[in-house]
């Protein structure tokens, strides 16, 4: 199929972008259109304008603020993956980068478009809530910060208003000890996830988080997992604990499911052992 008549616009200052984004009553922003370019010719997103980000020069910027690194919206997976950005999360991100889909994805695809998107099963979601990353938003009317996990209300729906684009991702460095693990299960190479789990420890610190990605809704952040973690639980009693929280969500997880979830999750875990 072929998208349906829209405007087309491109600027170089975001101010002008989210005036005219504020002025159309159906406008969707244009990132690496991986994703929206496929829905607009199916007429799965139906807009009346189409603006182009590409050209925003402070979309694609990477700030290294010290404590944190704020990474521009527009900046592409390959970016990170080939190591052209300040790394905050002792290579994780480089990590997560490469194992998404195929590299001519990877080459356009951009941060921000995949956490906007909000695909529960995308790498970009799990990581910036396991990361305790802040989303920066703006509109034509101001700006505001949300949570990552926060941003995320349901699948493929966030909290992102009409007219209001994300701008930027804000992520605290783990410190040098830091340790994490990445799992990722999916049927061949180049498919989103099944399942999908990573986690970070510094037991030093007293700092253990697990997310569980590839759920309906928002990532599951397993808080008593990570609890059994900083205890050095064995590995017969931290699956025990990873299955029984599964089973205590609100997610009514069928049992395969549990059994597919608490494996990767546990494998995920057990990266943080190795050297």
């Amino acid at each position: 199929m072929k998208a349906g008549a829209f405007e087309f616009e491109q600027f170089e200052g975001l101010e002008q972008t989210l005036n005219a984004l504020a002025a159309s009553g159906s406008a969707r922003p244009l990132a690496g259109g991986q994703s929206l370019v496929p829905m607009l010719n199916l007429r799965l997103a139906p807009a009346d304008l189409v603006v182009d980000l590409t050209h925003i020069a402070a979309l694609r910027e990477a700030k290294d603020l010290g404590a944190s690194v704020l990474y521009g919206a527009m900046l592409r997976h390959a970016d990170f993956e080939d190591g052209r950005v300040p790394d905050s999360s002792n290579g994780l991100m480089r990590h997560v980068a490469g194992r998404f889909a195929y590299r001519a994805v990877r080459n356009r695809g951009t941060i921000g478009g995949a956490l906007a998107l909000a695909d529960p099963a995308a790498d970009w979601l799990t990581t910036t809530v396991l990361l305790n990353a802040t989303l920066h938003l703006a509109s034509a009317s101001g700006t505001r910060s949300v949570t990552a996990i926060d941003f995320v209300v349901g699948s493929y729906v966030t909290v992102l208003e009409e007219g209001e684009l994300l701008t930027g991702i804000e992520i605290p460095r783990l410190s040098s000890s830091t340790k994490w693990g990445y799992y990722k299960v999916m049927r061949k190479t180049g498919e989103y996830a099944d399942s999908l789990a990573m986690a970070v420890a510094d037991p030093a610190a007293g700092m253990a988080r697990v997310v569980l990605g590839a759920v309906d809704g928002a990532p599951l952040v397993l808080t008593r997992t990570a609890q059994a973690i900083l205890a050095n639980a064995s590995a017969s009693d931290l699956a025990a604990t990873v299955r029984q929280e599964l089973a205590s969500t609100d997610r009514d997880f069928p049992a395969h499911k549990i059994i597919l979830h608490s494996t990767a999750v546990c494998r995920a875990i057990d990266h943080l052992k190795r050297p």
